[in-house]
């Protein structure tokens, strides 16, 4: 037997023609689909130069065997680094694109691997969080996500589409064949010395496949709470929640607004080496060295609740679970947090008060929240105003109310302009805008009542920033603008204080 040999058909071709080299020495053992047309061996016989032996397969059997050797070519073929030299890669990429629609023309699939790494090179670039690559009628459109917002980069010629998805599946060890469900996988890169996990996500649509990839930086090390943007008196109000011994810290907010930092710079706080630090995330995005790291697999039973019980029996310290969804999970972390552990965990709701609520609706005892519930810090990102290109400007009238300012007050806030350092958004990076409850004796008691989210709130927040303050607080200072403060805070005469 000989070894397996490197993909020298073009897989494009092997593909649509239902033909993938097994073996090359001599003679070219080649698998054929049931369907593979006889043109199509003789153009594989003159590319290959040798005779073949032909090996009939199954569609199963030719999607597997075309899958393992076309894997390994993957992102390797060509080194993204090269890509992150060049300031016009990806366009000069696109520029380069064949234009012909017929594959056989291609000598290989150099094209298409190339465009995929100047699109993630672009993206890293851009320090995007992720690519959207969506197909239309008329168009295949990559978007990026930077600093929480997406904005097309690019839109390639709609026959690209099944191209750049096959091959981004075959990297991602992804069923090829299988275009009527959503699939999940991975791809492992190393860009410029550093590992980048790539996260892909495929849904099928109307004219296509889109896909998502979710860049994870392996190297990021910012998970400290200096970093987080916390104003100092609330950073010492979380690290004295964090030092408690037992008991349920709580971070809110929507999907992407940085809880799951948080709970890591937290958890980062703690992992001193004295502690077992124990959690149970969906997906474990990064890893922490000293922290035992548990995914939920809701296919094999391993949801939320069923990993929470599973932990406590592993003595832990500390234990972080990454969302509280269901009564189950609820009540679990709250027996936790009674029997001497420290709980970590994330809830979706607006604002801090209303994690009350949520887990009240949800059948805990208003009595083991009051007893179990440490602090609740509520949270928002917003973008950071270019600094090189931001330009002062005078508030208008519903700036100012926003704001919380008198109609005459004199006060001075900063635009957002855009320039190349920017990339023309007006805005660079992201901080973090922060309310928090730390529940003291007066707001256990009252929780223990039943109070309403409205007097919970009037007291909370006697002497505590709202979000919508601390937003305030950052126009004022020329850190972020008002558009971007209202883009991610409620709007005034809410529940948060009115700003």
């Amino acid at each position: 037997m000989h070894e397996q040999a490197a993909p020298t058909l073009n897989y494009s071709f092997a593909k649509e023609n239902g033909l993938v080299l097994l073996e090359l020495g001599e003679r070219a053992h080649v698998g054929a689909r049931e369907d593979a047309p006889p043109e199509a061996l003789i153009e594989a016989r003159r590319a290959l130069g040798v005779p073949l032996v032909i090996r009939p397969l199954t569609q199963t059997e030719f999607d597997k065997r075309l899958s393992e050797t076309y894997t390994a070519a993957g992102l390797s073929s060509v080194d993204i680094a090269d890509d992150l030299e060049r300031e016009d890669d990806l366009f000069s990429l696109i520029q380069d694109m064949p234009k012909t629609a017929d594959l056989l023309d291609t000598d290989n699939d150099a094209p298409i691997i190339r465009l995929i790494n100047g699109l993630i090179a672009e993206a890293l670039k851009l320090k995007a969080s992720d690519i959207h690559v969506e197909p239309f009628e008329a168009k295949l459109s990559v978007r990026l996500r930077v600093d929480g917002v997406l904005q097309e980069i690019v839109a390639l010629p709609a026959r690209l589409a099944p191209l750049l998805v096959s091959r981004i599946k075959v990297m991602a060890r992804l069923d090829i064949a299988e275009k009527r469900v959503p699939q999940d996988g991975r791809i492992s890169l190393s860009v410029a010395g550093k590992a980048v996990d790539v996260r892909v996500s495929t849904l099928p649509s109307r004219h296509g496949e889109r896909v998502v990839l979710r860049l994870l930086d392996k190297d990021q090390g910012r998970f400290n709470i200096d970093d987080l943007g916390m104003s100092a008196e609330l950073q010492e109000r979380f690290r004295a929640a964090l030092a408690e011994p037992n008991g349920i810290i709580l971070v809110t907010g929507p999907t992407g607004s940085g809880k799951t930092t948080t709970l890591y710079a937290g958890i980062s706080l703690l992992n001193e080496g004295s502690r077992n630090i124990l959690t149970v995330e969906d997906p474990v995005e990064y890893a922490l060295d000293g922290v035992g790291q548990t995914q939920v697999n809701a296919k094999v039973g391993m949801t939320f609740a069923a990993g929470l019980r599973a932990i406590l029996r592993q003595d832990p310290d500390v234990v972080m679970v990454g969302e509280i969804r269901d009564v189950e999970t609820a009540q679990i972390a709250v027996q936790a947090s009674l029997t001497g552990h420290l709980v970590l965990s994330t809830v979706h709701t607006n604002d801090a008060v209303a994690a009350i609520t949520r887990l009240r609706d949800m059948g805990v005892e208003p009595f083991l929240l009051a007893s179990t519930v440490k602090a609740i810090l509520a949270q928002r990102l917003v973008r950071r105003l270019c600094t090189s290109c931001r330009v002062p400007a005078e508030p208008h009238a519903g700036e100012r109310r926003v704001l919380g300012l008198e109609p005459d007050a004199p006060a001075a806030i900063f635009r957002a302009e855009g320039c190349a350092a920017c990339n023309q958004t007006g805005y660079q990076g992201r901080i973090g805008l922060y309310e928090m409850v730390a529940v003291d004796d007066e707001l256990r008691r009252m929780i223990h009542d039943d109070a309403s989210e409205q007097e919970l709130s009037e007291v909370a927040f006697r002497n505590a920033e709202t979000l919508s303050q601390a937003g305030a607080r950052l126009a004022l200072t020329g850190v972020t603008s008002v558009e971007e403060v209202v883009r991610v805070c409620r709007p005034a005469g809410g529940s948060d204080g009115g700003v």
